[in-house]
This record gives C-alpha cells, sequence and structure tokens, in this order.
C-alpha cells in the first residue's frame, strides 16, 4: 500500500480525491486513535483522502510516551508529506492531535509545505505551567492554521490559544468545542464536521488570496 512507508492507514473517498489529508496522534496515542478515525471519515465522506499515520517513535515501539528526538518525529512529517505530495496534484493538508499537532506545526515553521495546517488541542503548555508556553516558532507560519480545542483544555484556556494563534503569520481560525477537554469529546457538537468546515474555507483554489 502506498502509505505502508509512513504506517499510514487510507480512509478513501468514493470518486476521485480532491487533495490529501495527513493527521497524525498525540504523545500517548497512535493512528487509531477514536478522534483521527472519525476526522478521516468526515474528510473522506467530503471527496478527500484522508491518512492517520504513526510518528516515528510509535513505530519503533507501540506504547509509552515520545523517545528520541523531537527532529525524528518532524522528519517523519516531512517524509508524509512528500509522499502525498508525489500522489495528488490536489492541496496537502497536514495536522494532528496534541504532540502530533505540535510537531507538525514546527515543521511547517521550518519550511514545510503544506496548503493549510489543522491543528487539534494544540499543547500550549504543560497543564498547570502557563509560563512555559510553546508558541516560539507560531510567527514562521504563514500557511492558514485552523485550531480546534476544547474550552476545558488543561493544556491551554481558549483566551490563551487565541493570543498565541494571534502570533500565526497566516491567516488562523479557531474552533471552540464547549465544554470538551483535550480529547475533544463532544456530546452535543460535532467536532469533526466543524473542524473540516473550518479548514475546507482555506482551500481556495486560489491559494493567492491568503497571502
Amino acid at each position: 500500500m502506498a502509505f505502508d512507508a509512513i504506517a499510514g492507514v487510507a480512509h478513501a473517498p468514493a470518486g476521485d480525491e480532491t487533495g490529501i489529508v495527513l493527521l497524525t496522534h498525540g504523545a500517548g496515542g497512535n493512528r487509531d486513535s477514536p478522534m483521527l478515525v472519525k476526522l478521516c471519515d468526515e474528510w473522506a465522506s467530503r471527496g478527500w483522502l484522508a491518512v492517520r499515520y504513526d510518528l516515528p517513535y510509535r513505530r519503533r515501539r507501540p506504547k509509552g510516551p515520545p523517545s528520541g528526538s523531537a527532529t525524528a518525529d518532524q522528519a517523519g512529517i516531512v517524509e508524509a508529506v512528500a509522499l502525498a505530495r508525489s500522489l495528488t496534484k490536489g492541496p496537502v493538508l497536514a495536522g494532528g492531535h496534541s504532540y502530533g499537532g505540535r510537531m507538525t506545526s514546527m515543521a511547517v515553521a521550518d519550511g514545510l509545505a503544506v496548503d493549510v495546517l489543522t491543528l487539534f488541542s494544540y499543547p500550549l503548555h504543560p497543564p498547570g505551567k502557563p509560563e512555559r508556553g510553546r508558541t516560539e516558532h507560531l510567527p514562521l507560519i504563514t500557511v492558514p492554521t485552523v485550531f480546534t480545542h476544547g474550552t476545558s483544555d488543561p493544556f491551554g484556556t481558549v483566551e490563551e490559544l487565541r493570543s498565541a494563534a494571534a502570533l500565526v503569520a497566516g491567516p488562523t481560525e479557531l474552533v471552540e468545542v464547549t465544554g470538551a477537554r483535550h480529547d475533544l469529546g463532544s456530546k452535543t457538537l460535532n467536532v469533526p464536521a466543524l473542524a473540516v468546515d473550518a479548514a475546507l474555507r482555506y482551500c481556495d483554489p486560489n491559494p493567492a488570496k491568503f497571502r
């Protein structure tokens, strides 16, 4: 399969794909995270090829927190985007949950070219430690960036995240999930649909519109 090299699982649309979406997991998770599965199903239902994949540290061992270097995990994201670019002439979107989203955002800040960055429960700081913000690279991001965040997330309040998003050089949108914590679980809102709707607003055939 095309995505075996990145330990990826593809959700294919019914017809020809519009483009490819790449999503990866949080620090303690893997590609089979229920949220990633739901997100990829939603993207596929909208005509996109959606791929959920494991970061390099998760490919090395099935459980546990990130091990090795963040640089190696970012290299895995670069590899995934390069593979997607080789398979489609359409847009390539990338992002992930928590740690996976943060690593993707750092790769994009370092020059990785994606059309839209979609981040879920961005870990703005460790719980209870707002002084340890993870925002240094955000001003280097120039592509449209969508943050989907729960209002009860201990890794950052919505107000803190809104301030952090203002640092991004490209256009941003914040999807607030009322009452949700870090897992973005909600009994009243269709989180995947809201997140995909927001990202699609930036998938314009004329990228210059957002520069």
